[in-house]
């Protein structure tokens, strides 16, 4: 094969938002002979991004400009690629494009514009995080709460939007909030979940999708799921939106309890948060997770029991050929972050340090090439890792190389992974994930070793992905599957500790 061909290309003053652009470079990415893609905003940070993939830099492009930057085997690929840049992009405008004719009135230019003209009372921002402070205060001057999908916002920034939602009585959602569900319409990445008495109040975009999952299992459904970012329960910002978002639900008739789930927060902040919901009239549970406290599983039981429901027996699907005993460390490949702590908060309590790029605890980091001898876990979904690629959810290349890498790693024993189904998630995971866990598992027989594969399936039986259709084609390729996120942590520890 000869060298490859290689396109830079600036396109002046054509904008799209980071999402967009995400699911733009992931279509090319997939043509057939691109070997790397990138379509991104010429932020500094891209362009480092860019520099970093091994392209050329473009000429004078500027943060209003869009760089295209393809790599392929050969010329007609790279124009195959651009076709598809085309398509993609055009596929993206067409919902918001419209068909309007002569005379019909031109698409609104700003959010106040919009929201006069439709009646909202939502807006939802996704723009380069230097620049969504602008939009969000804008949407809250024109009367609309925010969901705050941006992330690089500036902690000094979140509090300001956040005193001005609180004084208008409006809501802000992040930053950084993924997940969102409002009377039954899914926000970002969010699953199919029937209506119901719960509402959660989530600091944790996978942790919030991993209750909704587990209460629609039991039969129970949820009235509202608001995100309120990850930081918000941190000393800083102080619980501002979790407490809005805590009267929000106390005031809707639909709403019988309210979980508020997280990551540990600072510990004055959880002390006034648990004050807050204790004068409400809607009864709270405090799903605050860290080691001792209980886990998403426990605090959905918990839930379902609070209103009178019953806790099921939640499935689990297994391969024709049980794991077989071997020697090594647990290694966990994570696109959610909650999912992944959880999961090290239950390995770590049996088998002790588990390193990580998020650990529990600051002498267990992993270096920067993220390589460790011993038990690891590491989450895909972590800013540093997504900076120029869409989220694992979405793009799932960084973690299939991870699992070809790890096959052929004779310290791994066993592999844990989670798959999160619903909107904003890969059209079909499995299709991907379930030959490259048998080929993992093949490599390591051909090396004379076992390597264990345990996954983590977080999703409904309305998810549009086929909850069952995922798991079985999981389990076929070796291996076993769970519902509960915390139950595939404790097989995965329990294998590792028969094989260590």
């Amino acid at each position: 094969m000869g060298a490859a061909s290689t396109s830079v290309e600036v396109r002046r003053g054509a904008y799209h938002d980071s999402v967009t652009l995400m699911q733009v470079s992931r279509a090319v990415s997939s043509v057939d002979g691109v070997q790397a893609a990138m379509v991104a905003m010429a932020t500094q940070l891209n362009l480092d991004l860019l520099d970093g993939m091994g392209f050329p830099a473009p000429e004078g492009a500027g943060t209003n400009d869009m760089v295209v930057a393809i790599r392929a085997d050969d010329d007609a690929a790279v124009q195959r690629g651009m076709s598809e840049l085309d398509a993609a992009l055009a596929r993206s405008s067409a919902g918001t494009s419209g068909s309007a004719g002569l005379g019909a009135a031109p698409p609104p230019r700003t959010t106040g514009s919009a929201a006069r003209r439709t009646g909202a009372t939502l807006s939802l921002v996704s723009v380069p995080g230097q620049h969504a402070f602008s939009e969000a205060m804008d949407a809250l001057e024109s009367g609309l709460s925010v969901m705050l999908f941006s992330d690089n916002v500036p902690v000094e920034q979140e509090i300001r939007l956040k005193d001005e939602g609180s004084r208008r009585g409006l809501l802000v959602m992040g930053p950084d909030c993924g997940t969102a569900a409002l009377a039954g319409v899914g926000l970002g990445f969010a699953n199919t979940v029937r209506p119901g008495p719960v509402g959660i109040v989530a600091a944790s975009g996978t942790g919030a999708q991993q209750l909704m999952c587990l209460l629609d299992a039991a039969g129970v459904g949820v009235s509202h799921c608001l995100g309120v970012g990850g930081r918000d329960l941190s000393a800083a910002v102080g619980g501002r939106s979790t407490r809005q978002a805590l009267a929000l639900l106390d005031e809707d008739p639909a709403t019988e309890l309210v979980i508020v789930v997280s990551k540990p927060p600072a510990k004055d902040v959880a002390d006034e948060i648990t004050a807050y919901a204790e004068g409400l009239t809607t009864p709270v549970q405090l799903a605050f997770l860290g080691a001792g406290q209980p886990d998403l599983t426990s605090a959905a039981r918990r839930a379902v029991e609070a209103v009178g429901g019953r806790w099921p027996h939640l499935e689990s699907w297994t391969p024709a050929e049980l794991p077989t005993a071997g020697h090594g460390a647990l290694r966990g490949l994570f696109a959610g972050g909650t999912l992944c702590d959880e999961a090290m908060v239950i390995a770590a309590a049996a088998l002790g340090p588990i390193r990580s790029n998020i650990p529990l605890q600051p002498d267990w980091a992993l270096p920067d090439d993220l390589r460790a001898d011993g038990h690891a876990m590491i989450d895909f979904g972590d800013d540093r890792l997504t900076q120029g690629r869409a989220h694992p959810m979405i793009d799932q290349r960084s973690r299939l190389e991870r699992i070809a890498t790890e096959a052929r790693d004779p310290n791994a024993a066993v592999l844990l992974l989670d798959v999160v189904l619903g909107y904003g998630a890969n059209a079909d995971p499995a299709a991907e994930l379930a030959p490259a866990l048998a080929d993992a598992a093949r490599t390591a027989r051909h090396d004379g070793r076992h390597l264990a594969l345990v996954v983590s399936l977080c999703g409904t039986d309305g998810d549009q992905q086929g909850l069952t259709r995922q798991a079985e084609a999981l389990a076929a390729a070796g291996a076993v599957v769970h519902r509960s996120n915390a139950e595939a942590a404790r097989v995965a520890a329990a294998l590792t500790e028969v094989r260590g």
